[in-house]
């Protein structure tokens, strides 16, 4: 049975000299907020909404747990600059849980893209902010998952859309 992780990069972020609390702009809350709503129709029933401990991605993660009707859970092995590796650790004891919208930083979400996919945290995707790629497994291991679709919020588009 496939199991399913999406993984979204935090919205848009202001400058600040402390990492951990830069904070979402005007800008970052809307494409968080895009992205939610398109996330809301992906069958994510039971998700778990896992997010990194600074505050531009907890502001993300609660756009998202809004939309989905989903509690957040802060998990501090995905903050910019941990290994990939322990994510996948991480994923491999989640046994029969998910599925996962994982909400983090770069480099680390286009590692962990790169290593489930490609089998190499240097192949990974570059996410603009507030991307979401999709990938799909039978286990979370090192080139085992198949990266199903490549969001970013300038690709959504609602039939009520104006251009």
């Amino acid at each position: 049975m496939s199991k399913r992780l999406l993984i979204m990069r935090h919205g848009e972020a202001g400058p600040g000299s402390v990492d951990a609390e830069r904070t979402l702009t005007v800008r970052g809350h809307a494409e968080a907020a895009r992205m939610a709503d398109w996330l809301q129709y992906q069958e994510l029933a039971q998700a778990r909404i896992l997010a990194s401990p600074y505050r531009r991605a907890q502001q993300t993660a609660e756009h998202v747990a809004a939309s989905l009707g989903c509690e957040i859970q802060t998990l501090g092995i995905v903050t910019p600059d941990d290994p990939p590796e322990a994510v996948i650790d991480w994923l491999l004891e989640q046994t029969g849980r998910g599925p996962f919208v994982l909400v983090s930083h770069m480099p680390l979400v286009g590692a962990v893209t790169g290593l489930l996919v490609e089998g190499r945290s240097d192949r990974g995707l570059g996410f603009p902010t507030a991307a979401v790629a999709e990938l799909e497994a039978e286990v979370w291991a090192t080139g085992c998952a198949r990266l199903r679709r490549f969001m970013a919020p300038n690709d959504v588009a609602w039939p009520d859309q104006r251009t």
